[in-house]
């Protein structure tokens, strides 16, 4: 019987808009592409080290800088107003509210730096509804990691055999299934609110 449900944030309690976070700094749409792109899919994967806690901002930012040095300005830019980035879905809000009132708990395990959890989180109405959440700037560990995974288990003495866990990315769902949570992969809105309904 599933007690627990387990949301990441991006992608499934939140929608993204980190392109036209861009083009709103003026770049065109071939241009916001390219930036986007080099900083989530760096080969040094500096992105995935700012999930992790371990550098700051700027130290981030430098980083990404020194190897694209003709966007310096809107890479610094983006790194500094996460706040423009994400999107709300009060549908998911509402019905993981209703989920609450229902007696399920609800807890995040979610991949993000201090800073823009802080800001995408901080309006957020799920906040008011989670029993609990690991994050992986808390640790310095993140998903597909199976530390995090255990962390968050650890921390509120959750039986892994009445959690279920939502998130996007399919490595992130192997990640759990290998640590014995069963996983759902969330690939739209309406995929979720579909899954949800089943509870």
């Amino acid at each position: 019987m599933i007690k627990n449900l387990i949301f990441d944030v991006g992608g499934v309690l939140l929608d993204y808009r980190w392109k036209e976070m861009l083009m709103d700094y003026g770049l065109d749409d071939a241009d916001a592409v390219r930036v986007g792109t080099q900083m989530f899919d760096d080969p040094d994967r500096t992105w995935s080290i700012f999930d992790l806690g371990t550098k700051t901002d700027e130290e981030i930012a430098d980083t990404f800088c020194k190897k694209y040095t003709d966007d310096e300005e809107v890479i610094r830019w983006f790194i500094r107003h996460g706040e423009y980035m994400h999107v709300a879905r009060p549908k998911v809000w509402k019905r993981i509210h209703e989920l609450k009132e229902k007696g399920y708990k609800i807890y995040i395990l979610s991949n993000y730096p201090e800073s823009l959890f802080k800001k995408h989180t901080e309006y957020a109405d799920f906040m008011d509804d989670i029993d609990g959440l690991m994050v992986s700037y808390m640790i310095h560990k993140a998903k597909p990691d199976e530390a995090i995974y255990k962390a968050l288990c650890d921390k509120y003495n959750l039986d892994k055999s009445e959690s279920i866990f939502f998130d996007d990315r399919e490595e992130n769902v192997d990640g759990a299934m290998k640590f014995g949570i069963k996983a759902v992969r969330i690939l739209s809105e309406q995929v979720l609110l579909d899954e949800l309904d089943k509870f």
